[in-house]
């Protein structure tokens, strides 16, 4: 099984109009208390939010425990692109790229850590060899999913998106303390059937818990 890992330039290049960001945060920043319940919720930037990578984006908190926490941004669209620029040269031969060229799709980011990785968030009924269920939600990061996104016979629901969004010990609390986040449930149709711009209204408009 090879892991999907992202090898052209012409994408790339729109990352770098974000700030990298190491899931261990910056030295300074404010430790807050471990929360259990922030896993397996989406997590909502709020107006407070100071970090403009983050305005107004909704995260599906995959885990979280007391040496940090990890999630994907479920609405930031970068664009679409063929997925035969996601795929190694080397795995298809000439025919099967021309018809992975008339395949295009949405490309997400989904944070600013390891931005050249390739996940794809999907719904349960599909499973490959890599893939690794999230509750209602998985995720899969083989190149098997992309072609069987391509000939139809993928997930009936998915988003492709490209790096995550990380914290380490107590950064994220410390960020919650401040008001910068709030939480939800995690809403299937906001995350695959919304359109990408109106999933933060949808989603802060459902939110329960204030830390």
């Amino acid at each position: 099984m090879r892991k999907i890992i992202l090898l052209f330039f012409a994408i790339t290049v729109a990352l770098f109009n974000y700030d990298v960001r190491s899931d261990e945060g910056p030295k300074n920043y404010l430790k807050g208390k471990f929360y259990s319940s922030v896993k397996n919720h989406f997590l909502i930037a709020t107006e407070k939010m100071t970090d403009y990578r983050f305005s107004k984006t909704v995260i599906i908190m995959l885990e979280s425990d007391e040496s940090g926490a990890w999630g994907l941004a479920i609405n930031k669209q970068l664009g679409t692109m063929p997925i035969a620029l996601l795929i190694d040269p080397s795995l298809n031969s000439s025919e099967e790229r021309e018809d992975l060229f008339k395949v295009s799709i949405p490309i997400f980011w989904g944070g600013p850590v390891d931005t050249k990785e390739i996940f794809v968030l999907h719904s349960n009924e599909y499973k490959s060899e890599s893939t690794k269920k999230y509750g209602d939600i998985s995720i899969s990061q083989d190149y098997e999913i992309l072609f069987d996104i391509a000939k139809n016979k993928g997930p009936n629901k998915s988003l492709v998106i490209l790096g995550y969004s990380g914290w380490g010990k107590g950064q994220l609390e410390g960020e919650m303390e401040r008001d910068h986040w709030i939480l939800s449930n995690i809403d299937l149709n906001i995350t695959f059937n919304e359109e990408p711009k109106k999933k933060w209204n949808r989603a802060i408009k459902n939110s329960f818990i204030k830390i």
